[in-house]
């Protein structure tokens, strides 16, 4: 199997032509030393790059773990600067849906600002619709927006893409976990519990599969 030529931080690197970016790194006798989750050291989503492929004067974003090298490839690791200030929110304190876009609109004010540039499209290596999402977000639309990130793996490339420093991806998280927070438990289980604490349900713990194994 040949060799793929590429540059990965200005340094010149020999690889499988099958493997990732971040596989290459490794095989090129670099070592991580941050953030990168599906080795064990963070959170999915930390291999943030930059990468300019031959004969393209693009440079596009993606992440290292899932983007195969290509002969010629130019790669930067993209490093993620945390914001100055924090969204700050209670989850157990956004349950009245009737309070919904009010609380969204305290916690994340900027989105208001979007300014439909659709940089967090293009940014986005997942190549979730962010912007629609953020847009149904302060349409009160929580459901349609809360879908819009069910893939996001919270590498940050759409708030580091933003002008407006709306932050997505945790406009996103928090319209899901609000969603989380405002859904009623199913009925009939909420009742069956309420029997068992009360006692007018008892459990034969020896019965057949009653107790699980571990």
């Amino acid at each position: 199997m040949g060799l793929v030529r590429m540059s990965i931080e200005g340094r010149p690197v020999e690889a499988p032509a099958n493997c990732s970016i971040l596989q290459a790194f490794l095989h090129a006798g670099e070592t991580l030393v941050e953030g990168v989750g599906c080795m064990g050291q963070g959170v999915c989503g930390s291999c943030r790059v930059m990468v300019r492929r031959s004969g393209d004067p693009d440079v596009k974003t993606a992440l290292a773990c899932e983007t195969l090298v290509e002969d010629g490839m130019q790669v930067a690791f993209l490093d993620y600067f945390t914001e100055s200030e924090r969204h700050v929110y209670r989850i157990e304190e956004t349950s009245d849906s009737w309070e919904a876009m009010r609380t969204i609109a305290e916690v994340f004010p900027e989105a208001a600002h979007c300014r439909h540039c659709s940089g967090c499209d293009r940014a986005c290596p997942k190549g979730l619709e962010v912007q629609e999402g953020v847009r149904g977000a302060v349409e009160g639309r929580l459901t349609a927006a809360s879908r819009v990130f069910d893939e996001c793996v919270m590498c940050n490339l759409c708030t580091l893409a933003c002008p407006e420093h709306i932050r997505p991806n945790h406009l996103g998280l928090f319209v899901r976990r609000m969603i989380a927070a405002q859904t009623l438990r199913p009925a009939n289980l909420m009742l069956r519990l309420q029997q068992i604490e009360s006692g007018q349900m008892t459990i034969d713990f020896d019965a057949p599969g009653a107790r699980p194994p571990a």
